[in-house]
């Protein structure tokens, strides 16, 4: 076990300069000064030049060598497998491209902000050639079987394929379609008019991420243009962002990114530092922040209790009952932006996005093209035209950081949440009663018992069926949203 042991200690220095390359990114968004940027971008550089070279280094490779599978526990066999799987992939890929990609998508992030500030595309334009030049380097390097976005996509949901998912989402699309025409020829239910305090809303915010476990001894909230969470174990940060004309935008951006958060703190502190002492893929740590932000924190039975909790820090704000309220939270109405988009268009959104970024990778869609396909996308599925770049083509910052094979988790977590909440269901019968109380100990526990104290010990698709006892599909989601805005608008 000589090379098992050296092996870890060797992967648990690597995993905490991962943790320190993460932090860089959690200070650029929330308190670097604005002048800082080209420095942060050299630091980033050269820590990710680093844990790429620790990635591919000689040893690596000689340990894996030397351990037999056969003399592991199970927990041993799921570490030498993410292992091998990051020395693989990162030894396909040369140290220069890492550290320019880190290098450029830092720099960049400065200038989509003020292109995004300016609704000004071409201002953006030639970095996001840069690192879409880079991205495409990247994926030819790592693609297998011809399709570039594959390459790219198994970074952030190993194992999956991008026609599995044109599958899934060309499953998803046509009943999303029916549902979002229904719902829009029904009257419109009544939203907020009035204006929150930021000072209060980020009191309630605080409130809320204690309500569904946040440890604030092992995490901390803070303000950002774009809502996210970083970091694992014992030192988890999430974001969020006030609008006065709109609390509903920081609480639930709040419970969503709780849902990142608590995942992370959830997981078994004996992996702690280790490949398994992290959410197992993207589309599952998305199902944990949509399930506490939309079947959890948007129910009937929970939003009676933040009723309560609004009306006690702001008063009377306009809306008469706890049905109203209801209604207001969970309303559907014509919006641009994905963050702020009600269950039933949000995957319309994700689709999009999932469509031109595999255009944009495999070179049918040129960069300098790229804001005129996505306002003509926009227009034919949603009826009409983006209005400025910033709720269009510049409203996420994925692209400026690089990320392309993201933005379809965000639509399979969707998919794994609803199966999530369907074995919930199943397994709590009184979670109405408690989430009326504002009490969700028993869902997030149910949570953390069944998927997120293991992190990445299973395959993401394994982590969804041990959790649930059935594959995942698209059917729960769909059932879900179909009986809940059914109800809602009388359908």
């Amino acid at each position: 076990m000589t090379a098992f042991n050296d092996l870890m200690a060797f992967q648990r220095d690597t995993e905490a300069l991962g943790q320190i390359s993460w932090r860089l990114g959690w200070d650029q968004e929330t308190m670097m000064p604005h002048g800082a940027s080209d420095q942060r971008a050299d630091e980033c550089a050269a820590i990710e030049g680093v844990i790429h070279q620790r990635k591919i280094d000689p040893r690596v490779g000689d340990w894996l060598a030397k351990i037999d599978d056969a003399d592991l526990d199970e927990t041993g066999r799921a570490q030498i497998r993410l292992i091998r799987r990051a020395y693989e992939r990162s030894s396909r890929v040369p140290e220069r491209l890492v550290a320019e990609l880190a290098r450029i998508s830092s720099r960049a992030h400065k200038i989509w902000a003020q292109a995004r500030s300016n609704d000004n595309f071409s201002e953006f334009s030639p970095v996001l050639k840069e690192i879409v030049a880079l991205r495409q380097e990247e994926a030819q390097a790592l693609a297998e079987d011809g399709d570039l976005y594959d390459g790219l996509l198994n970074e952030y949901e190993p194992g999956t394929k991008a026609s599995d998912l044109e599958a899934m989402f060309g499953a998803l699309r046509p009943r999303l379609v029916a549902l979002r025409e229904a719902v829009l020829d029904k009257p419109d239910l009544m939203g907020l008019n009035n204006t929150f305090d930021p000072e209060g809303q980020m009191r309630v915010t605080e409130k809320l991420a204690a309500q569904f476990g946040y440890d604030f001894n092992r995490g901390r909230v803070d303000k950002a243009v774009h809502p996210f969470s970083s970091g694992s174990g014992n030192d988890v940060r999430i974001t969020t962002r006030t609008e006065p004309l709109d609390p509903f935008n920081c609480f639930y951006s709040t419970i969503h990114e709780v849902g990142h958060g608590c995942y992370e703190q959830n997981i078994d502190q004996a992996y702690r530092l280790t490949p398994l002492g992290r959410g197992v893929s993207m589309g599952v740590h998305e199902s944990q922040s949509r399930i506490y932000e939309n079947q959890l924190g948007r129910s009937r039975a929970f939003t009676g209790w933040l009723y309560g909790q609004m009306r006690d820090e702001f008063g009377d704000f306009g809306v008469a009952d706890e049905d109203a309220f209801y209604g207001a939270v969970n309303r559907i109405k014509n919006g641009y932006i994905r963050t702020e988009a009600d269950e039933v268009q949000y995957n319309l959104h994700v689709l999009l996005r999932f469509d031109l970024e595999r255009a944009i990778i495999s070179g049918d869609l040129i960069v300098d093209d790229l804001e005129a396909a996505w306002n003509d996308r926009f227009e034919a599925d949603f009826g009409y035209a983006v209005d400025k770049a910033s709720n269009g083509v510049l409203q996420d910052v994925h692209w400026s950081a690089g990320f392309f094979g993201y933005f379809p988790t965000y639509s399979l977590g969707n998919v794994y949440a609803g199966c999530l909440y369907e074995a919930l269901r199943g397994a709590v019968p009184d979670l109405d009663s408690e989430l009326a109380r504002g009490d969700t100990s028993t869902a997030t526990g149910w949570l953390r018992d069944n998927l997120q104290q293991f992190g990445g010990l299973r395959e993401a698709r394994a982590t969804i069926e041990h959790a649930t006892g059935k594959a995942p599909s698209e059917g729960p989601l769909l059932d879900y949203l179909e009986a809940k805005f059914k109800g809602i608008y009388r359908l």
